[in-house]
């Protein structure tokens, strides 16, 4: 959990753009802030949360914490509600209803986009939700404006009475820079005023807010053609003007210092005026804008002439080093070469799972496994994909592995009929949107064998509370959810439910084995908390004895980081069958002692290793 920020000073903070949001929600009077985690939103919440101004919460997703958010809005509270990209598609549903309603006190969605999809499924531009929901879009280039702008936003949402969205990037998020921040404002709710017209919104009472809600387009356009955030900067080489917002901005002005440049800090409705004024001004226009040429066909549309992804990518982030020849080739100039240093060549790092991982043993086991499919989630346990294990078959979006395995079951072909399908899902996964899955599958007579991984955390986001796990946003003691209990709820047979520890492999592949040859819905559940959080108690760390090692590397399969290669051999075994043989040493310093290398250990090589000194230990390190 991230550390309260001080109060608001006249002096300059040092704020990374999630920080400098969280503390601008805190200085307009926010009330309610709600938010599903997700990188690279995840720290908002986590900084507000330290703010006793305001009521934060972890919502199981993010269409309740936009529901959450819309409620106190309703009752004239400020609120607040924080996500990445691929959540503002599950928060859609209340979001398009929310556009026709509008809002009574202030309320701000930041929306952080992961352009260049470092840590996501997709790269998707959330500049769309505001085309398609009729809504003002801000976006904030540093951390400075990420201030500002939250700031304002709710002023805006106040003013148009409609929800303001927050466009952020992975590097507004993410980088750190100077903020001076402004006196904080306090706010009362003037509570909730029956009025079944504006909110009750079925189709008759929901017709006539339509033209409303195209007035109000309108009225935020004469917002954006006013607003200071929409600004030309100047610059005397008048061949080539740009057209940026956001960190896209920065990346222009870096590239291309002495070019005019028109900023776009409310971006959504377009300035169309005031752009036309800026084209005259320069002999071509680039729009340069991550990631959708959204900038560019709305300009194009208005009879603005422009060049964009014609010469500039639609993927990733567009940075110096992108613009730089794309504009040289633009030019008919010869290409710019980087002021870079070169790559160095470094040894190649996959990502895996920490050391100890109660998913270790998991997808140990199904690696063992013959003739099944296995239908994958969103978290940490994706990781299961990669090497050794090759035990996911699918991942798609949060909740999917239900889903997508129900539909291998029922549309299985005889290729298909003798195999087994498996559903991997973690709890905070399955709270978030696997129930509605695991309901279809015992309502639908569905044969899938769900592997629910309780490690009680958030694990991939930085192991932030769920309703499973005890504790709420602060720490504070919660009701914890019964998994078992909640399973038979949603139709799974009791007999068909079982509590493992996963790292008892022997125990785990029998209840594997025996669930996946059942014709029914079954539930495994595997209980052991994430080695990172404070629930996570080591045991004393093992060593390898390399008199007794014989190469077989079954430690190895197993995954866990902590153990080493020391060296490959080849060895022709009686039969005349060549093996590979792969010597391992134990890194002792971050061995936990979970035990699952031991146990497919056959020459019983490794041992409890001996404590040692202190000051070896720090050594190590």
């Amino acid at each position: 959990m991230g550390a309260p920020l001080p109060a608001s000073t006249s002096q300059y903070l040092f704020l990374s753009g999630n920080e400098a949001v969280a503390l601008a929600v805190r200085d307009a009077g926010c009330n309610v802030a709600a938010a599903y985690p997700g990188t690279p939103s995840t720290e908002i919440l986590e900084v507000l949360s330290g703010y006793s101004e305001v009521y934060a919460e972890w919502s199981v997703n993010e269409k309740v914490s936009l529901e959450v958010a819309l409620g106190a809005s309703m009752v004239g509270a400020r609120a607040f509600c924080a996500m990445k990209h691929v959540g503002l598609n599950v928060a859609s549903d209340a979001l398009m209803t929310m556009t026709v309603t509008g809002t009574e006190g202030g309320l701000v969605i930041a929306v952080a986009d992961d352009v260049g999809m470092s840590s996501s499924q997709n790269e998707q531009d959330s500049r769309y939700w505001g085309r398609f929901a009729h809504l003002p879009v801000f976006e904030p280039a540093d951390a400075q404006e990420a201030y500002a702008m939250t700031r304002e936003a709710f002023a805006l949402s106040e003013r148009q009475r409609c929800p303001v969205i927050l466009r952020l990037t992975t590097r507004i998020c993410h980088v750190k820079g100077r903020v001076l921040a402004a006196a904080r404002k306090t706010h009362v709710a003037t509570g909730f005023a029956k009025d079944a017209a504006r909110w009750v919104m079925v189709p008759g009472n929901a017709k006539p807010r339509l033209s409303l809600m195209l007035a109000r387009d309108t009225a935020l356009r004469a917002e954006s053609e006013a607003s200071v955030q929409n600004a030309s900067v100047g610059g005397s080489d008048r061949r080539i003007g740009f057209i940026a917002s956001g960190p896209a901005f920065m990346h222009v002005r870096e590239a291309f210092p002495d070019s005019p440049v028109f900023k776009l800090g409310l971006s959504h409705p377009l300035p169309i005026d005031r752009i036309r004024d800026f084209a005259a001004s320069v002999e071509q226009v680039v729009v340069a804008e991550e990631t959708e040429p959204l900038v560019e066909t709305e300009l194009r549309a208005a009879g603005i002439a422009c060049i964009g992804k014609e010469v500039l990518p639609r993927l990733g982030e567009l940075s110096p080093d992108v613009l730089r020849p794309a504009i040289a080739r633009l030019r008919g100039e010869p290409a710019v070469a980087s002021a870079a240093l070169p790559a160095q060549t470094v040894f190649p790092r996959p990502p895996t799972m920490c050391v100890a991982c109660p998913h270790l043993g998991v997808y140990y086991t199904l690696s063992q496994l013959r003739n099944i499919s296995i239908s994958g989630d969103i978290g940490c346990y994706t990781l299961g994909a990669g090497q050794p294990w090759n035990a996911l078959d699918t991942c798609i979006s949060m909740g999917a592995s239900m889903g997508v395995a129900l539909g291998m079951d029922k549309g299985r072909g005889p290729n298909d009929a003798n195999k087994s399908v498996v559903a991997v899902i973690g709890d905070s996964t399955f709270l978030h949107m696997g129930m509605q899955g695991l309901l279809d599958i015992t309502w639908n007579r569905g044969n899938v064998t769900v592997l629910l991984l309780d490690n009680r955390a958030v694990g991939m986001t930085g192991g932030q509370d769920n309703p499973g796990t005890g504790r709420d946003i602060h720490g504070k003691s919660a009701p914890r959810i019964d998994f078992a209990r909640l399973c038979e709820a949603l139709g799974v047979s009791k007999d068909r439910i079982r509590v493992v520890d996963p790292y008892q492999l022997p125990v785990l592949f029998k209840a594997l084995r025996e669930e996946t040859k059942i014709a029914e819905p079954s539930v495994i559940i595997t209980d052991r908390p994430c080695v990172l959080i404070d629930d996570y108690e080591a045991e004393r760390a093992y060593k390898v004895v390399a008199e007794r090692c014989t190469g077989c590397g079954n430690c190895v399969d197993v995954g866990c980081p902590a153990i080493h290669v020391t060296r490959r051999e080849k060895a022709v075994k009686a039969s005349g069958k060549e093996v590979d043989l792969s010597f391992v040493r134990i890194e002792t310093a971050a061995c936990t002692g979970c035990g699952l290398c031991v146990q497919p250990c056959a020459p019983e090589a490794i041992v409890h290793a001996v404590p040692e000194h202190p000051v070896a230990f720090l050594r190590k390190l």
